[in-house]
């Protein structure tokens, strides 16, 4: 289905031949005077028709794509469509399950017109906001939402957020730890907890049928979980295991100090790990301290995906709507909302925010404390100005997240103790990108779509960015390299982009310019290698098919639902967001491009625009190297003209 579903042009040649192959008629009958009887026409086919129509929002869009077909026309197949999946037409491939046989009357199953919008949101009287997507299936999605995170730490709370998640589903007032287990293994789904910078996610995939029961589980151990010392204590000694693990692996911790290094000391710079000297600092007193500051009803979104909205909200109400409003201490931060505060709009957008002027550098207070590593050498660039803010009070939690660049410098890697084992240097070269909330975010998830990449063993095939740039231009060109990947991470009021590879430690430099000429070639105006249409629309097409199909997964669904409402306070729909992708052009790229990768992003916390390294070199045995050092890094991305210094 992957090369099937590439375009809105190749989706309706595939349908229109399947139609002709299953629907039988005169040959001069136009194609939709043969679609009435849709339980003739195959489930490719259909689906096919589906995703055509779903990618276009009206009638005059799918005319301007498929001028062949009269506007009666399409109209006719839209509702011939919508009357066949009504009635329970269209079967499975393996014609096992029809529409029909789904449980329709089972809890929290829901089915509405396709007229009418999929999502739906409602605000409790103590503010927790409830969100629905309606999509039927055998399984629905319960996730409730936090607004925490490592951002919003300071020093006494450090690494709290990587404990609570480990927290989860133990002892509660009502139930020992086996009890929970065991209910939690009788639900027959899948249930979890998760952490990340800006969100601490409960999320369940279960039967229709075990909704209830699933709410009321989430609920019990996000309100009353009894949190003992001895919980607690387990919990810190499985995470000082995990920290050490991912600090063993360069693939795993270089993404994690990126971060640390890009936005050094506040925010979105904290650490996602739990420092190694914090471990013996947590107790179960800061764990509360952290509940007390973050679980409340204004910071909660109770998600559902595949349950009705009046169901929904019943349930989150009878379990969620008696927890006591909090007084408007807390607000929130970049494209977030807020209950009695600005809009989304105001607050990622707000002038307002200056950065003061900074003493002269220092070494960062928490990477000097980075477990693991003693000679850790860091420096943000020349002119960068940092804010020191090592003690925030918990409740001030709107401060905008502030781009400083700079540059990691990591213990060389010693030789590997296989000879079959190459020994690799490992870089990351980052910029500031753009926050989740703005309009220019499709454009650059386009250009990492575009610049791809992988590893020098499994990338290349079909399906697997075969014509990305970073294959095409460097994997498949230097067979030094090991691996090449772009990355894009966007948050509410900033993100970064950039590229990290893996090289023999001989061509590190070069590894460099090599990552330089290709984020300067997104820029070119002209040229054999500027932006062309075909590698563009190559990219849109790569990438509303990655969603499409990323959507099918019940879980994705639920936390792309869940995360839109805590960032924008809606859910942006899949139409939407592929028509935003389809509208785009060479020109939004290369100027989005520019913006990025120059250093011109303007986002609320006022970033340096500088470029972010991060480095750990190899040790090849037997062999001397002169280690990199920082001025000569800038000096290079500076002849590329990328970022400012």
């Amino acid at each position: 289905m992957t090369s099937l579903m590439s375009s809105p042009k190749e989706l309706r040649f595939a349908w229109e031949n399947a139609v002709c192959m299953h629907v039988s008629g005169a040959a001069d009958e136009p194609p939709w005077q043969r679609m009435d009887d849709w339980g003739k026409i195959g489930a490719q086919s259909s689906r096919l028709m589906y995703l055509l129509l779903l990618t276009h929002d009206d009638e005059v869009d799918l005319i301007t794509t498929t001028p062949e077909f009269s506007a009666e026309c399409i109209q006719h197949v839209k509702e011939s469509f919508r009357k066949g999946a009504d009635e329970g037409h269209f079967h499975q491939e393996n014609d096992t399950q029809c529409l029909t046989d789904l449980p329709l009357q089972e809890p929290g199953y829901s089915r509405r017109p396709a007229t009418e919008e999929l999502d739906q949101i409602t605000t409790l009287s103590n503010g927790v906001r409830v969100a629905t997507e309606a999509l039927p299936g055998h399984f629905s999605g319960i996730g409730v939402y936090i607004d925490a995170g490592s951002r919003y730490e300071n020093e006494y709370l450090r690494g709290c957020s990587h404990i609570m998640d480990r927290l989860a589903f133990k002892s509660t007032d009502n139930k020992t730890g086996d009890e929970m287990l065991e209910a939690i293994e009788s639900l027959g789904g899948n249930i979890q907890c998760a952490s990340s910078r800006e969100s601490l996610m409960y999320q369940s995939a279960t039967f229709n049928s075990a909704v209830p029961t699933t709410v009321a589980l989430l609920a019990e151990t996000i309100r009353n979980p009894k949190i003992t010392e001895e919980e607690v204590e387990q919990q810190l000694e499985t995470a000082a295991y995990e920290i050490g693990e991912i600090w063993s692996k360069p693939e795993l911790i270089l993404p994690e100090l990126v971060h640390l290094a890009a936005f050094k000391d506040n925010t979105l710079g904290n650490p996602l790990l739990c420092p190694k000297e914090r471990l013996s600092e947590i107790d179960r007193n800061t764990i509360q301290a952290y509940r007390e500051t973050f679980y409340r009803p204004e910071r909660m979104v109770v998600a559902f995906a595949g349950v009705q909205h009046d169901v929904a909200v019943k349930l989150a109400e009878q379990h969620f709507g008696d927890m006591p409003k909090s007084a408007p201490l807390l607000s929130q931060t970049g494209a977030e909302t807020s209950l009695e505060s600005e809009s989304s709009e105001s607050s990622s957008g707000s002038a307002s925010f200056s950065t003061p002027a900074s003493p002269p550098q220092k070494p960062s207070n928490l990477i000097s404390r980075i477990p693991f590593f003693k000679n850790l050498s860091t420096s943000a660039s020349k002119n960068a100005s940092v804010q020191h803010t090592p003690y925030i009070n918990p409740l001030e939690l709107h401060q905008p997240s502030h781009y400083t660049g700079g540059f990691l410098a990591l213990p060389p890697l010693p030789p590997p103790i296989s000879p079959m084992m190459p020994a690799l240097t490992h870089i990351h070269l980052a910029f500031e990108a753009l926050p989740i909330s703005s309009p220019d975010i499709y454009a650059l998830a386009t250009l990492q779509t575009l610049l791809g990449g992988g590893g020098s063993f499994s990338a290349g095939g079909p399906g697997k960015g075969m014509y990305s740039r970073l294959y095409t231009n460097v994997l498949n060109q230097h067979g030094w390299v090991e691996s090449c990947m772009a990355f894009n991470h966007s948050y509410t009021d900033s993100g970064l982009f950039g590229i990290s590879s893996s090289c023999s430690p001989s061509k590190a430099i070069h590894m460099l310019d090599v990552m330089c000429r290709e984020l300067q070639n997104l820029t070119l105006e002209t040229g054999f290698s500027s932006l062309s249409i075909t590698e563009v629309n190559r990219a849109k097409n790569q990438l509303r098919s990655q969603l499409l199909m990323n959507l099918e997964s019940r879980m994705v669904e639920l936390e792309d639902l869940g995360r839109q409402v805590q960032v924008h306070g809606r859910k942006v729909g899949v139409r939407e967001m592929c028509k935003k992708i389809e509208e785009l052009t060479v020109k939004d790229l290369r100027r989005v491009a520019k913006q990025v990768v120059g250093g011109l992003t303007q986002n609320a916390g006022r970033g340096s625009g500088s470029p972010t390294v991060v480095l750990q070199e190899g040790q090849e045995e037997g062999v001397a190297l002169r280690r990199l050092e920082w001025d000569d890094i800038q000096d290079r991305i500076a002849r590329w003209k990328l970022g400012r210094r």
